[in-house]
């Protein structure tokens, strides 16, 4: 089978299983869903869900947000992992929004990572969530899922993962990808015991042919 073979049943079957993937974090603009993208690093989206409403509802604008105290922020995201940097990466956040950006959230990645707490990965998520742009967020469920299924070879870094993904998939589907990778590895390709039995890319899994 040839990756481009490959590519062609995986992202078949994920448009057929998964057809109206989208992330799972709650936000109604870009800066609401900036915020809840940074607090994720390292913490599931049901426990950032259940924050941020309490801080948006605080600070609905970089504004807000730019002006609070980190002993006012701090006690609202405490639950959160690594709350005194991501305190402090909000706050500097909406501070460099305000000078750099008039407030608004930018969407290229070059710019997105000038802002504090945000890496690579953070960008590419905001702008293909935002603005569909072809960017491939490579999380721990994106870089696990695509070397199983065998859509990486010998990637050792995100990064390397991004650039095999982003040239076999189709410009007009990568952010649609990105959900459907990450979301067949939050709930069925797993970490510990991946629901092989009744998955339909078994024929094409190299992690399962090899089990």
């Amino acid at each position: 089978m040839t990756i481009k073979e490959r590519y062609q049943v995986a992202l078949a079957y994920f448009e057929e299983a998964i057809p109206n993937a989208e992330t799972e974090l709650v936000y109604d603009n870009p800066f609401q869903l900036l915020v809840a993208v940074i607090l994720s690093a390292q913490c599931t989206d049901i426990r950032v869900n259940l924050t941020t409403p309490l801080i948006f509802s605080h600070y609905p604008t970089p504004y807000e947000m730019a002006a609070a105290t980190f002993e006012e922020l701090f006690p609202l995201i405490k639950s959160i992992s690594y709350p005194n940097n991501k305190t402090k990466h909000l706050i500097g956040m909406a501070k460099l929004l305000i000078e750099k950006f008039n407030g608004n959230v930018p969407m290229t990645v070059d710019e997105l990572i000038l802002l504090p707490g945000v890496g690579r990965k953070t960008a590419n998520v905001i702008t293909s969530v935002i603005d569909a742009q072809p960017n491939m967020a490579v999380d721990t469920h994106v870089f696990r899922v695509s070397a199983r299924l065998g859509l990486t070879n010998k990637a050792t870094t995100p990064l390397a993962a991004e650039k095999q993904l982003i040239k076999n998939i189709p410009t007009n589907l990568v952010h649609k990808a990105h959900h459907w990778l990450i979301l067949f590895g939050r709930y069925s390709c797993t970490a510990r015991n991946p629901k092989c039995e009744g998955c339909g890319l078994q024929s094409i899994c190299k992690y399962y042919l090899s089990t």
